[in-house]
């Protein structure tokens, strides 16, 4: 299927590993320049000059730190610079979920949430408030919300209430933006396989457990028996961040290989 990104121009915050690397690499390789943005420089140009290699588009990075304003609008200035437009926004610059596993109220300090709440939804908010004017005055836009599943379990206080919040503001800009051609939507995953479950892996095989044992282990309570790659969630965002997602906005899409037991409707 072509997916008619050939030509679009994307952020990607986040971007420089994780499942933000995987969105931008599926993005470039639909077609799309791609402006990489990440806190570590080292890292994100290391991932910029691999993607670009890899996919002959042209992809870059810059450094930023999305709990800060002027850092924010800065990177989408220089994004839209670079690349002479802006189409689709990923946002995806957020501390992993496994960070607060097993933290309970009375580990819940102001800083912990706080800081929660600046970078993943606040930050979400600040690249959409900066990015949304260019995809207006051009009549069509896409922005994608990386949120979780922690927005509708309830293990841990800080990931259900950054992860919340997110989904509540993606529906908040969906309707606002419908009408200047600009869809808006939220992606969650669940466990994903990425550089950082490297080391989780080698731990289960330094057990004893077997190759199939630990893809069973870590894919334990979805419908597809194992856990999902990056790069599945990266090839659902690509669909959303196309003009064939028209009929998509405002939603929540989970891309975790199917939660057993609860219905979500």
């Amino acid at each position: 299927m072509d997916l008619k990104l050939t030509g679009k121009r994307a952020l990607v915050t986040g971007g420089s590993r994780g499942i933000g690397r995987a969105v931008a690499r599926q993005l470039a390789l639909e077609g799309c320049d791609v402006v990489l943005a990440a806190r570590d420089p080292v890292r994100l140009d290391a991932a910029a000059a691999e993607l670009s290699a890899e996919t002959g588009r042209k992809v870059s990075g810059f450094a930023v730190d999305t709990g800060d304003d002027a850092q924010v609008q800065a990177l989408v200035a220089e994004a839209v610079s670079r690349l002479g437009g802006l189409d689709i926004l990923v946002n995806s610059a957020a501390e992993p979920a496994q960070k607060f596993g097993g933290q309970r109220l009375a580990d819940m300090t102001d800083e912990l949430v706080l800081g929660e709440l600046n970078v993943k939804v606040m930050g979400y908010l600040r690249t959409a408030r900066a990015a949304a004017p260019h995809m207006k005055a051009q009549g069509w836009g896409r922005i994608i919300n990386i949120s979780g599943l922690a927005a509708r379990q309830a293990h841990s206080i800080a990931s259900s209430v950054r992860n919340v919040s997110v989904a509540a503001m993606t529906k908040n800009l969906a309707d606002e933006l419908g009408g200047d051609g600009i869809n808006v939507t939220v992606v969650h995953p669940g466990g994903t396989r990425t550089e950082r479950t490297a080391e989780r892996v080698e731990a289960m095989l330094a057990d004893g457990l077997t190759p199939d044992e630990v893809e069973r282990k870590m894919g334990a309570g979805t419908a597809i028996g194992r856990i999902v790659d990056a790069a599945e969630i990266a090839y659902v965002v690509a669909f959303l961040a196309s003009p064939l997602s028209v009929a998509i906005t405002g939603d929540a899409i989970p891309v975790a290989g199917g939660v057993v037991g609860p219905i979500h409707y």
